[in-house]
This record gives C-alpha cells, structure tokens and sequence, in this order.
C-alpha cells in the first residue's frame, strides 16, 4: 500500500469515526439554518455569530455568511450580532428544522456594543489563536502615506507582523519570508503583492470587505505555506441600490461602483485605480527636453489594477460568485540621440501583472451541510528589456536588443464542506488539485550588426509544470464547558520531474477555560510549501522569482508551537503568546550567486537549501468598536538561518530578525464631522551585511614603463553582523466628513513622518573626513503632507 493510499485511508476512517459519533447527538434535534447579512445591502456578514441564550450554545457564519445551529425541541432566544451592527433578539419553537435569513441593521452604538460584547464569540471563547482582523472601515481611518490606504501597511502595525524597510508593502511573518505567506483573494492565491516596487500593495480597499491573517495554529483547511495566511475577501454587491465611491489622493485616483442586475437576486461590484506619476511629470519631461532639442528622454511609469465581482442567487439553496482581479506595473525609459546624420536609441522597460479569476458555487444540501465548489484561475508574469538601435552616416542599423521573462500559471479546482452535526461539534473537510507552469526564466537575445549573418534566439530553462493536490478534515467540539479543541489533518502531495512528495501535516488546537474567565490557548501545525520565492534580500523587486520544488529541490517544512492567554475586559481584548518554529528545505541564492540574465547555468544549480528558526513572544491589546478604537502590539523576537554554501556554513541572523517591535494605534471620533487617528511604531534595525576590513595588494604592471598595479579589496564580516539604526516614526490623519441624504464627502488630510525621522532605507561603508571606517545610512521619506477627497453616494 503506497504512502498515498495510508492518506486516502486515514481521512476516510476519521471522518467514519466523526460521523458516526455525531449522528447519535443529532437524531433528537432540529436545525436553523440559513444567512446572516446586511439589511440594507444583502452584503453577506462573514463571522457574523448565533447564539442560543437559554442554553449557552452558538455558531459563528462561514465566509459566506451561512449559520447552522443545531438545538432540542422547543422554545429558544436566540442572538445574533456582528461588529458595527444592532444586535437581534429574537424567538424560535423548533419543531422541525427552520430555515431563516437573519438581517441586520449597520450601526451599533457604544451602549449596545457593550451589553452585547458578553454574548458570545469572545477572543476566550474561539479556539483559533494567532489570528487577527482589522475592521475595513477601521483601516480606512489610519494616516497612510500619499493619502493611499494600505491594507498590507496596516497588517504590518500587528505584533508578529514586521515590514521589508522602509515605505514597503511585504510582509515578515514569525521569521518567514514573503514566499511563506498564502496571499488569498476571494481564495484565490495571489504570487505578487506589490505596486510601485513594493511601496505600495494590490488591494483597494475601496473594494474589500474583511480581511484577516492568521500566524499559527493554522486550521487543517489551509495548507502550502509556513508563514501565514492572509485572506481577504471582496465586496458582493449592494443588492437593493446602486452605489459609488470615488477617491481622489496625490499618488492615484479610485472608483467603485455596485448594485443590483435583479434586485434581492444578482448584484455586481466593480472597482478600478490608476496612478498618474506619469501625467504629472509630463510637462516636466517636455520642458527639460525643450532645452536640448537633439536629446529627448520619455520615462515612463504607472499602474493600475481592477477588481470585479458578481453574485447571483440562483435559488434558495444555491447561489454562485465570479471573481476577478488584474493589477499590472509598468516601468520604463526610452531616450533618442541625434547627432548630425547619425543617430541612437534606448529603450528599457520593466513590467509584472497580476490577474486571478474565481467561480464559486455555493450549496445548501440541508440544514447541517453546506458546500463551496471552486474552479480558480490565477497567473502572474515579470518581463524586463533593453533595446538599442543605432543609425550611422552611412545609413546602417545596428540593433541589440535582450529580453528576460519569467512567470507562473496556475489552474485549480476545490471543494469544501462544512458539516454542523449538533452544537457541540462543527466538522470542515475538503479536497484541492492544483496544476502549475512555471517558467523560471529565458532570456530573448538579438544581435544585428546590418550584416547578412545575424542572430535572434532564446536561451533560458524550459517550463516546469507541476500538480499537487490535498485532502483535509477538522473537527472543532466542546469535551466540556471549560475545554474547547479543534483537530484535523492536511495530507498533500506533489508530482513534478517524476518524482513525487507526500507530507501528513497534523493539526491541533486547544482553548482551556480558567478561572475569572481566562482562557489558556495552545496550537500545533505541521506545514509544507511547494512553492519558492528566490530574492535577494534587499528592495522587494519584481525581479524576485518563482520556483517549484523539483527531483533537486525539496519542499520547504516546519512545525510551530504557540501557547498562551486571552481575556476581554469591557470592551478591550487583550492576549500575550508565545511561540516556536522550526523551517527545513529554505531556499536562497549561493553567496555571489544571480539569476536575471544568466544563460549558462541552471537556477538549481545557484542555490542552496538550509534550516531556520524563529521564536518569540507577542502582545496585543486591541479595541474594535466604540468611538476610540485601536491597539497596542508588542513584539519581542528571534529568527535564524543556516546554509552550508552560506557564511561558511555558521549560523546567522535572517535579514529580517528584529528584536523589539512596537506599535500605537490609535481612531477617534471627535463628532460626526470630525475623525483623527495616529499611529506610532518602533522596531529594532534591520539585519546587514558590510565590509569589516579592506587590504591592498601590488601586482606587477605589464605596461611599458614597468612598476606596479595596487589595487584594494574588501573583506565582508560576517552574514548580517552589523544593524541598521531603529526605525520610528509617527503619523497622523484627520478627516472632515460632510453628509447629504444621499451621499457624504470626506476631506481627507495626513502626515506621513511627522516628526522628519529620516529612517535608513539602506547602507554602505564609508570614511569620514580623518579617514576613519563609517557606516552611512541614506533614508527617502522624510516629512510627507498629503490630502485626498472622498465622495460616496
């Protein structure tokens, strides 16, 4: 019996085992079922919770807004809530399984959110740890630079969370890189995040609804990164009336439209933003070309990206989603020279593009039994080029010309089941494939001289195509009142080259109620990643690249351990973990190794795989609702690597490995025109490499005269010895709001920096005026004003 067969066998007798247990609990209770949304729009509200009040039981809706609670015959109060909406009471006499559509009304005010926050749902009563989520309209309150509001800056404000330097968009989980972070849209995994080299990410936020990243105790539904899991979802559509939004700031320029294609029934949501760096430096540009007539320069930058969704509810138990998303970057310059009859030509381009397309299929089998069929498209493609051309007198071209293309296709389908047997147990189980093509990289080459002998050809590895599938089962239960636990499996498996992968990652949670409603919380995950992100380390560029795990290259692995506590006060929740984790299979280039145009080696034979650490601990104290909201992060940590072909095979510090992390932030509502917030952070320098000693050496020089040739080398210290200084910095925004009855305007004003901390974005050895070694640090964002207008309707 192959390894695989074990799999297929182990998930079919626990989820035998599950049923079986289950059914006994079910036969003598009745069912209510059905979705919990917004009134006014019919917007599904993901984590919206149902609770029995009588006899202390609940449920908390899918990401598709659907509930089921199972309960004994009779009469029962049941409550539901969610963040930012009025709690409903209401009454049900189940003697038969009901189905009901629970709608709730937008606008919690302070004294209702406090009397409902005891309901249910607490951050001590769900057993998932390490996860958080930040209410959108939340996010859209915080300073951001440009007047752009960034959902993956606003991640990286959470303990646990760091960024990649300064103004960038990445995100460094517990110690991983950016490759070890499942990035979903809609479930759809995205491979690149960023705009603007990385200063900026992908998501609008003018079309999102939730978003939320989880760091550890991952559910066994999740699988194929070690890091995190990131899953943010798009708007539905207003079902009832149209809506827009538009949004003008300094950097770009936004506008989402909704509503309904058959009221109660269909509705759509589209969502478009573009930057106009390049209208704005036109003028510039012509001026400066004015003053040279025979040297014109045509740079060239701008990105755009649109998002797309529609929602149509074909039945009672069915409803379909369509999902789309394309985001693209485009970099360049392009200059001509003449000079007498003679002339020149450049031009050089840089360019990636993301697009995911989604069909979801949602269907209701029962009361008990809910399904999400998905069939996903996703692709994302880098391109970089230099093209010169040049005419002589004589009236000849010449032409050299290089082309450098990289990418990755994806096609997959999955399925999903969640299965609510009784209010004790809620059962998830599923199934994934996946074919990828990646295309590591070929370089197009043209050479010719106006002779009859010319070349155009391509160099480069051919595409790898791959599959990998998973199955999955979970089982969150109550063993009694104090002890809440969640257990499942992930088993995957990997076909590439011939050569196969399997891995069994165990799944388990558990949340144990103490004494004066403390709750102690700990987790173990067992992860596998077929997927790598060769980079450099330094500016998150698109020139990073996307390989598989081949015959040579094995999948990346880890285990964590994360344990801790968790209470709400009032209406402040507060938690402090700690964790560890262990990384095998890392992948990084060989000490002098690169990738981008090189024609005579393989990637696999450029890189090297090793072993990481990351261990820490984490505090956050958060407030989500109520006219002051905002948190309280603290992160003390520790990452690590080790490579054989890397510093002489010792270990050292990841480049990300920051000690101390903090951040302040802060929303408040001064009256219904006036909005301000603030947000403060801290973090330790990150983690460089630098010359540590130079020497000169004398070489006979063949020149006629004779002597000597000097020439001086530099000795790197050892792999990220020397620290960059802390970084800081304070930022602040106010909004005055202005409503209509149909529609409200927003004036927006933020300060990016306010205090002129010019933060290192990189550095280099240097000699000061005795001649004596220094470190120079070169900070890009000093003080940064901006404003933006919002119209709504």
């Amino acid at each position: 019996m192959s390894l695989y067969q074990k799999i297929i066998n182990i998930f079919t007798l626990i989820f035998t085992l599950v049923l079986s247990i289950n059914i006994s609990f079910a036969q003598v209770n009745f069912t209510i079922s059905g979705h919990v949304q917004d009134a006014s729009s019919g917007e599904q509200l993901l984590g919206a919770t149902v609770w029995c009040e009588d006899i202390s039981v609940g449920v908390a809706a899918n990401i598709y807004g659907f509930y089921s609670l199972t309960l004994p015959a009779g009469k029962h109060v049941i409550m539901a809530r969610y963040i930012g909406y009025e709690p409903q009471r209401f009454e049900v006499d189940l003697t038969n399984s009901v189905k009901m559509e629970i709608n709730l009304v937008a606008g919690t005010t302070l004294d209702e959110a406090v009397v409902t926050g005891d309901a249910f749902n607490k951050i001590e009563d769900v057993v998932q740890m390490s996860k958080m989520e930040i209410p959108i309209d939340q996010v859209k309150r915080l300073p951001a630079i440009g007047g752009e509001v960034d959902l993956l800056k606003v991640l990286q404000l959470l303990p646990g969370v760091q960024s990649g330097g300064e103004g960038t968009s990445g995100l460094y989980v517990r110690g991983g890189s950016p490759d070890q972070n499942l990035m979903l849209l809609d479930g759809v995994p995205l491979y690149s995040v960023n705009h603007l080299f990385g200063f900026f990410s992908v998501f609008n936020a003018d079309a999102v609804k939730s978003m939320s990243i989880t760091k550890g105790g991952y559910p066994a539904r999740f699988g194929g990164r070690l890091s995190s899991i990131l899953e943010i979802n798009m708007k539905d559509g207003h079902m009832k009336e149209y809506h827009a939004d538009a949004t003008i700031s300094i950097i770009a320029s936004k506008l989402t439209v909704e509503g309904p294609i058959v009221k109660d029934k269909a509705s759509f949501m589209v969502s478009a933003r573009r930057t106009y760096l390049d209208i704005l430096i036109k003028p510039l540009i012509n001026k400066a070309n004015s003053n040279n007539p025979d040297v014109t320069t045509d740079p060239r930058y701008f990105f755009y990206d649109l998002n797309g969704k529609l929602n149509w509810k074909i039945s009672n138990k069915d409803r379909i989603y369509f999902s789309a998303f394309k985001g693209q970057d485009d970099f360049g310059i392009a200059s001509e020279e003449s000079y007498g009859s003679s002339s020149s030509t450049l031009d050089f381009g840089l360019d990636w593009k993301n697009a995911i397309q989604a069909l979801r299929w949602n269907h209701e089998w029962g009361p008990r039994l809910f399904s999400n069929t998905t069939l996903t498209h996703s692709i994302y493609s880098f391109n970089t080029g230099v093209d010169i051309t040049e005419i002589t007198q004589q009236n000849d071209s010449i032409r050299m010309a290089a082309l450098y293309n990289s990418g990755i296709n994806d096609y997959a389908g999955r399925i999903d089941f969640d299965y609510a047997p009784n209010s004790r147990h809620y059962v998830k189980f599923g199934a994934n494939v996946t074919n990828h093509t990646f295309s590591p990289g070929a370089t197009s080459l043209v050479l010719d001289f106006g002779q009859d002998v010319s070349l155009d050809t391509v160099i480069g590895p051919e595409d790898i195509h791959s599959n990998d599938a998973f199955v999955y089962i979970e089982d969150e239960f109550e063993l009694s009142d104090r002890l809440k636990v969640n257990i499942g499996v992930h088993a995957s498996t990997l076909r590439v080259q011939d050569s196969s992968y399997y891995s069994v990652q165990p799944r388990a949670a558990l949340n144990f109620r103490l004494p004066k409603g403390y709750a102690f919380k700990t987790s173990f995950a067992k992860m596998a990643q077929y997927v790598n992100l060769l980079t450099n380390e330094g500016l998150g560029l698109p020139t990073d690249l996307w390989v598989p795990s081949t015959a040579r290259i094995r999948p990346q692995q880890s285990w964590q351990v994360a344990m801790g506590l968790a209470k709400t006060f009032g209406e402040i929740e507060v938690s402090l973990e700690g964790y560890y984790k262990a990384m095998d299979g890392l992948l990084s280039y060989k000490e002098g190794a690169s990738f981008l145009f090189s024609l005579g080696e393989s990637w696999e034979d450029q890189v090297t795989q090793g072993i990481g650490n990351a261990y820490g601990a984490e505090f956050l104290v958060q407030k989500k609702y109520g006219s002051t909201t905002g948190w309280i992060g603290y992160t003390l940590s520790w990452s690590n690597r080790q490579f054989d072909d890397i510093n002489s095979g010792n270990w050292y510090p990841f480049t990300y490995d920051r000690r101390h992390d903090i951040s302040f932030v802060l929303t408040h509502d001064f009256s219904d025109k006036w909005t301000g917030s603030a947000v403060w952070l801290y973090g330790t320098g990150r983690a460089l490499t630098l010359s540590e000693t130079t020497f000169s050496a004398y070489v006979p020089n063949g020149a006629e005269q004779g002597g000597v040739y000097t020439f001086t080398a530099e000795v790197p210290s050892e792999k990220n010895a020397f620290r960059m200084s802390p970084y800081h910095r304070l930022d602040l925004s106010i909004t005055r709001t202005r409503k209509s009855e149909s529609a409200s305007r927003h004036l927006i004003l933020s300060v990016y920096n306010a205090y002129n901390n010019l933060n290192p974005f990189f550095a280099q050895p240097d000699e000061d005026d005795d001649g004596n070694p220094v470190i120079r640090e070169y900070g890009i964002f000093p003080f940064i004003p901006s404003i933006a207008w919002r119209y709504s309707f």
